[in-house]
């Protein structure tokens, strides 16, 4: 470790490798709500969040596992799961009032067709206005599972279009 009188210690937040600040700088610069998507291996959260002089305000917390109330009773830490979550996740930002917001995906590889992309198309479908490039999203076969019913035979497709009317209608 560096030492001496010129050194200075970085945030805890930057040691522990959780934050960037430099893109979290420019993220708040554009004061608009952002939408922030964090995945792991049994789920996906969208949260929107204000930035404020106190500390950052949650507003609205969606995650895949309330699919279970739509009948999605499959697993929720696939790609069709987190589009179905960031399509639950725009109709409520929607009905909360917030019309547009900014894509935050934290420290996640931007990796293209990946689960945090399929989640802001979602957002996207239901309607709110997220800056985005069509290329990165993942193609519509993935998004309904087809992938997934070629490898387990589940009746995911199924599934998936029950849940989508759901929660659109």
């Amino acid at each position: 470790m560096a030492t001496g009188p010129r050194y200075k210690v970085p945030f805890r937040r930057r040691r522990e490798g959780k934050t960037n600040y430099h893109v979290r700088y420019r993220l708040i610069l554009s004061k608009k709500p952002r939408v922030v998507v964090r995945k792991s291996n049994a789920s996906t959260t969208l949260q929107l969040v204000v930035a404020e002089q106190v500390g950052d305000k949650t507003l609205l917390t969606v995650n895949s596992k309330d699919l279970k109330n739509f009948g999605y009773t499959l697993g929720t830490g696939n790609l069709p799961a987190a589009y179905l979550t960031g399509l639950l996740f725009g109709k409520k930002m929607l009905a909360f009032g917030e019309k547009e917001g900014i894509a935050d995906i934290g420290l996640h590889a931007s990796t293209r067709g990946n689960r945090i992309y399929a989640a802001i198309k979602g957002v996207v479908d239901a309607g709110v206005n997220v800056p985005h490039s069509p290329e990165i999203f993942p193609d519509d076969e993935r998004i309904r599972g087809e992938h997934i019913k070629e490898y387990t035979g589940a009746d995911i497709v199924a599934q998936f279009e029950q849940a989508r009317e759901k929660i659109l209608g």
